[in-house]
């Protein structure tokens, strides 16, 4: 039996590729990349079609 090897929604890059954070949203889990982060946190409309309803959050403010 093989595990679903888990990867980057943003870019597709496994964890055997790159290290991964794990985000949980609306009772799902996803895995985002160091690299994708800032677009999580700044911008996560960009993320919409993947993240069903983060159109909804503010992004973080910059001081």
């Amino acid at each position: 039996m093989t595990e679903k090897q888990h990867a980057c929604l943003e870019c597709g890059l496994t964890s055997d590729q790159i290290p991964l954070l794990r985000l949980e949203f609306k009772s799902q889990e996803y895995w985002i990349c160091p690299q994708h982060l800032p677009l999580l946190i700044h911008k996560p409309w960009i993320l919409a079609d993947k993240l069903p309803g983060i159109e909804k959050v503010s992004p973080a403010q910059e001081d």
